[in-house]
């Protein structure tokens, strides 16, 4: 069966590969906090069904303690290092999810799949407070695809060598807000990201979904624009790089190695 990729929104992804089903990051809220969902319908409930769920970091917006508990019981979730200590309750919350906190190099086994843990550069702390007790984390899945999930990051030094050789990278392009701080990637950034890794294909997300209550007239080209930027910006530095820019719900096949 070909690979298959839905973006949901944000930084939610499926991933369907060797019979396996990788979910990242669920996020499923129409509001959380301060920010709205603002396009595209919250996923479906079959968005819900994974065999396994990949969770980059701590915030909330990431690491969202509500939709987790609406995955299927018995659903394994990779999580960084220190959850359990970071997020109040997440395993008394989560009872039937099965937890494994992992760090950059671990390897997981999940069915056909084999999931490496990756580093990311960001802030992976749970917020607004909380010590820096777990890593934010990237994720590369090998199947009949290699496909790589960023979670939240910036660039940094090695990152194509540890990343590896990859078909699909799913990058984040935007953020939720109208400025982008430290460990983030915009279009410009997560195009250098796309030329220093250069798989087959490429997917933007984490843009254009969520955005602060109130804020609507705030520099809304930081909403709107990063997808098609990226396109841009891709077609220009890493020009064999297929890219597929989804609408909320929408799958692609891309194209693998042989």
């Amino acid at each position: 069966m070909p690979v298959e990729v839905t973006w949901w929104g944000h930084a939610t992804c499926t991933v369907e590969d060797s019979g396996v089903r990788v979910l990242t990051d669920p996020l499923f809220a129409r509001r959380l906090a301060h920010l709205r969902r603002r396009r595209g319908a919250p996923p479906p409930p079959g968005a819900a069904v994974a065999d396994v769920v990949l969770l980059s970091h701590l915030h909330a917006d990431h690491l969202h303690v509500p939709s987790l508990a609406r995955l299927t019981p018995g659903t394994r979730a990779l999580v960084p290092r220190g959850a359990a200590r970071s997020v109040p309750g997440l395993a008394r919350r989560l009872p039937q999810l099965r937890f494994t906190e992992v760090v950059p190099g671990d390897e997981v086994r999940v069915g056909e799949l084999v999931v490496r843990v990756v580093s990311a550069l960001h802030d992976g702390r749970r917020l607004p407070v909380g010590p820096q007790l777990s890593p934010a984390l990237g994720f590369v899945v090998s199947g009949e695809a290699r496909t790589y999930f960023a979670g939240d990051t910036g660039l940094f030094d090695g990152m194509a060598a540890e990343v590896g050789e990859v078909d699909v990278a799913l990058l984040p392009v935007g953020g939720w807000g109208p400025y982008l701080g430290h460990g983030h990637l915009n279009p410009s950034r997560a195009a250098e990201a796309l030329a220093r890794i250069a798989p087959r294909s490429a997917v933007p997300v984490h843009y254009g979904t969520y955005w602060p209550i109130g804020m609507d007239a705030v520099r809304p080209h930081e909403f709107h624009a990063p997808g098609q930027e990226f396109v841009r910006q891709a077609a220009r530095r890493a020009p064999e790089v297929a890219v597929h820019r989804l609408a909320h719900g929408e799958s692609v096949r891309p194209e693998v190695a042989k």
